[in-house]
């Protein structure tokens, strides 16, 4: 026999038993519209590998998505944040034990419109800008024109991050802002006015806004990494403790070797 035929078929034989586990299952992924177009790509591939299996990804928002995998409506939910105290309740009675799986880096980063000449804030004037203590754009080094803030839905885990580590969680978000379901929308929204300001996951960055340094650091993989950029987070994605096959060998494929270079791809810096 050929040896390119022996090789064909030990490969065959040793992968016969996973292929017989995976077998007709299905995983349902809810969450994170940051982390969906990893979970779509990712999910696209483990398909070609896996053909018997099915996967449906929906972008809903971390924390719904958290909710369906607590509920037991979605195999994996996927968060851009960690997981609430109350959620943490939630699931204890409902008997229900989480594992979390970072499976990518991310800079939350503040982006302009290309022709604003500011280029660089502080997580203070961030604050005071979404805080509504800042209006104007001469306030911050740039024009006489008002500042219209465009911000994230309570349910966003973006939202909660930067709330978190920009505006401080007791500090409302002002009454004014315009409030987006997901960060392509955020971003389209300050493509299309020259005085907004939003705030996307670092693979939502496109040559139709400008993206800002904060505390003179620039969103970047190494600055996410190093730490240095004061607005970085995990990727999460969320699963019970003990999955079932196909749920974990897809958590496993995100985190091999090509799983990390889709994240790549996708614009997010590589846990591994």
């Amino acid at each position: 026999m050929p040896r390119k035929a022996v090789i064909a078929l030990l490969l065959a034989v040793m992968l016969a038993p996973a292929a017989m586990a995976l077998a007709g299952q299905a995983i349902t992924i809810s969450g994170s519209t940051t982390v969906l177009p990893l979970a779509q790509r990712t999910a696209e591939e483990y398909m070609k590998r896996y053909p018997d299996v099915r996967i449906s990804v929906a972008g809903t928002g971390s924390g719904d998505g958290i909710r369906a995998l607590i509920d037991g409506t979605a195999d994996i939910g996927n968060s851009s944040r960690d997981l609430k105290d109350k959620e943490k309740k939630l699931a204890l009675q409902k008997g229900v034990e989480v594992a979390k799986h970072v499976v990518a880096l991310d800079c939350i980063v503040p982006v302009v419109h290309p022709s604003n000449p500011v280029s660089d804030l502080t997580t203070e004037q961030l604050g005071a800008i979404y805080a509504g203590k800042v209006r104007n754009w001469s306030q911050v080094g740039g024009e006489d024109r008002q500042v219209v803030a465009i911000s994230r839905d309570s349910s966003s885990g973006t939202f909660e991050v930067w709330n978190h580590k920009v505006l401080g969680e007791r500090v409302r978000v002002r009454p004014d802002a315009q409030l987006q379901a997901s960060n392509g929308a955020v971003a389209q929204a300050v493509a299309g006015n020259k005085y907004a300001i939003g705030y996307v996951g670092l693979g939502y960055v496109h040559e139709q806004v400008k993206a800002l340094k904060v505390n003179g650091v620039k969103p970047s993989p190494e600055t996410a990494r190093s730490g240095a950029y004061p607005i970085a987070r995990g990727l999460n994605m969320f699963t019970k403790a003990s999955p079932k096959v196909a749920v974990q060998g897809f958590i496993d494929f995100v985190l091999s070797p090509l799983g990390q270079e889709i994240v790549v791809r996708e614009g997010f810096v590589p846990v591994r």
